[in-house]
């Protein structure tokens, strides 16, 4: 099923409250909100892990009709420290982590329940706070489900090798020697600990010049965006995504599909390309069959980072949760 076609996005806003929230071991998570201070609350969610500082999603709402709320999760975007600084410990900044700042956040801003909008890894931390907290969410729009399991890992970075060879090489001779058959997350995960800037910031590149493969024939949405991002906001992207991914974001092996029953009455819209070889339509696929209160919207003739008819898919899901 595909969706319609593209609108014009809600004019530009600026938000009218602003903050860092002290989230405790050293962090402060940013966060924003825009729109009616009266309005239905919905939390945007952002990919990465590590994706932060992106503020285009606020045009996907009614500003009229949503509390459009913004966070960047740890490490990266406004939140503070920021992991683009290899002195900035890890250790607390885990999926655990975030679940915890998410209901923070809710509870900071005197929300009672929201709507839950995120993509690509955003979709991962919605259905585990979702999961977790069901009684706060009224609704969830996923764009680009992506589950964060070990088979999803492995497909992007091992697998899709059979599509991109090419490329997936030149990935490969980036990692460290020792690790080139083997983990080549793990191994890029080591490059980012590196005290050497120069290490660090070639890992980057290579990293997100292997995204970018993966995207590249999208073109009707953002082919290259990965290597777009600014030095720092690059730095901190691919230590984070390696960091998390390394560690299978310390989740189970299909823990988001076998808790998918916790999701029970809360009403879901998945929007997937078909053209996404990041991450293929089987996750969004076996989601929709664990979650009888999601419907599945399939759309034809986009990838991973969307389509004129991906937007019209998006602004028709929202719309069912203005209330």
């Amino acid at each position: 099923m595909s969706g319609s076609g593209a609108r014009p996005p809600f004019p530009e806003i600026e938000p009218y409250a602003s903050g860092l929230l002290d989230v405790g071991e050293g962090d402060r998570v940013y966060w924003e909100t825009s729109g009616n201070p009266d309005g239905r609350p919905v939390l945007v969610v952002h990919g990465g892990p590590g994706g932060g500082g992106r503020r285009g999603a606020r045009k996907t709402f009614d500003p009229t009709v949503f509390r459009i709320v913004m966070f960047d999760q740890r490490g990266c975007g406004e939140s503070l420290p920021h992991a683009s600084d290899p002195g900035v410990d890890l250790a607390h900044n885990t999926t655990e982590h975030l679940l915890a700042d998410m209901e923070r956040l809710r509870e900071h801003l005197g929300i009672e329940r929201w709507v839950l909008y995120g993509g690509s890894w955003g979709c991962t931390l919605i259905l585990a706070y979702a999961q977790r907290h069901p009684d706060r969410v009224i609704g969830i729009v996923l764009v680009g489900v992506f589950m964060t399991r070990p088979q999803e890992i492995d497909w992007l970075y091992h697998g899709l090798r059979l599509l991109l060879p090419i490329e997936w090489e030149r990935f490969r001779s980036g990692a460290p020697a020792e690790y080139r058959d083997g983990n080549l997350v793990e191994g890029y995960r080591q490059l980012m600990e590196q005290p050497d800037p120069a290490v660090r910031e070639q890992a980057a590149h290579d990293w997100c010049t292997w995204e970018d493969a993966a995207i590249a024939h999208e073109t009707l949405g953002a082919p290259g965006q990965y290597s777009a991002k600014p030095d720092a906001a690059l730095l901190a992207f691919v230590r984070i995504c390696t960091h998390y991914f390394a560690h299978g974001a310390w989740l189970e092996d299909d823990q988001l599909l076998r808790e998918a029953h916790r999701l029970a009455g809360i009403p879901g819209v998945l929007i997937h390309g078909r053209l996404d070889l990041s991450a293929p339509s089987l996750t969004a696929w076996e989601l929709a069959r664990a979650w009888p209160d999601a419907e599945l919207k399939i759309i034809e003739d986009s990838g991973h980072t969307g389509s004129p008819a991906m937007v019209g898919a998006i602004y028709d899901a929202v719309a069912r949760f203005a209330g």
